[in-house]
């Protein structure tokens, strides 16, 4: 098949690297999966073909790496499984910046602190200027009498810290409103900080609370055992199980006045192995039974029976009714 038949059977999206065929039909359907797979093979193998005949006639540049071609804009619209995603309204800062030409630069994230004669971060942990590294604050004229002014830097701290809280709440709630909130707070929507809407709290039950109240008694690494018990506390419905674990690190035992490593995980495993290969080993293993459980099968699979394990089982000791003549 020459390529100006491939191009009128097949359609070539070269900016997509896609080939299909909208008349394909099976000459007639498929008996098995492993006819159906060859078939699919087939096809796919001449959409690729389609694919190459078309891309090598375009003009190459040569390379290092080989001969690259510059690929045309895409024709075919592929669809999306999400919609794309909305513009975000901005911020009130980012409204003021705009307003006053203000632009964002980046800023280093260690800085010079002249205080400690150090370079420090920016923000966070042990960062520039830190309040606990200023051992004395200078007075100012405008300063009452009788205040303290590291209590005041730490209230002012607070204040500050709580109206960029509730800037971003507002921000959020703005959001929220255009459909823009990011995928992180979309959960917390129909909360009260973000909506302004409390939402109606569930009721509890007695059983709910029971339930609670045994998860939280049981929920210790002693699952509750010795824990004070409140008056009238009854014991929980559910005791959980909880898996007794080898210790990691080994264990040390006195033998002859000397501390020697114990390894028990090593030591339990030894002690099953050793039984299983011991001489000894028919004595735990019912080898008879198993036996006879082996040739069951095979006289079953050659029967070609099923299993009885489904049927009801009869009563032998069950006697039946007697019958009297007329």
């Amino acid at each position: 098949m020459d390529m100006e038949t491939d191009q009128q059977i097949y359609q070539v999206d070269v900016g997509n690297l896609l080939a299909f065929n909208p008349n394909h039909q099976f000459p007639s359907a498929p008996s098995s999966r492993e006819e159906l797979v060859n078939e699919c093979i087939t096809e796919g193998t001449k959409l690729v073909q389609a694919v190459a005949d078309v891309l090598f006639n375009f003009p190459s540049t040569e390379t290092s790496d080989g001969p690259i071609v510059q690929l045309p804009p895409p024709t075919t619209r592929l669809p999306r499984e999400k919609h794309l995603p909305r513009p975000k309204p901005p911020t009130k800062w980012e409204e003021f910046a705009l307003k006053k030409g203000i632009q964002k630069r980046k800023k280093d994230k260690i800085v010079y602190d002249e205080q400690t004669d150090k370079f420090k971060r920016r923000h966070g942990y042990d960062r520039v200027n830190d309040d606990n590294d200023v051992p004395i604050i200078e007075a100012k004229a405008s300063d009452e009498p009788g205040e303290d002014p590291f209590a005041k830097r730490i209230e002012e701290k607070k204040k500050k810290v709580g109206k960029q809280e509730k800037n971003r709440l507002q921000n959020l709630r703005v959001a929220a409103k255009a459909g823009a909130l990011p995928s992180h707070i979309q959960l917390a929507a129909t909360s009260l900080p973000i909506s302004g809407v409390k939402a109606q709290p569930k009721k509890l039950g007695k059983e709910a609370l029971g339930d609670v109240a045994g998860l939280a008694a049981t929920s210790t690494a002693s699952g509750g055992k010795f824990d004070k018990k409140l008056p009238g506390e009854k014991p929980p419905k559910k005791q959980g199980k909880h898996h007794k674990y080898l210790p990691v690190l080994p264990s040390y035992r006195k033998d002859q006045n000397k501390c020697i490593p114990v390894d028990e995980e090593k030591e339990q495993t030894n002690k099953v192995l050793s039984k299983i290969f011991s001489k000894h080993s028919h004595e735990i293993l019912n080898v008879g039974k198993a036996i006879n459980m082996v040739n069951e099968k095979k006289e079953k699979k050659k029967s070609g029976r099923s299993s009885d394990k489904l049927k009801p089982k009869k009563d032998i000791t069950k006697k039946k009714p007697a019958t009297t003549k007329a």
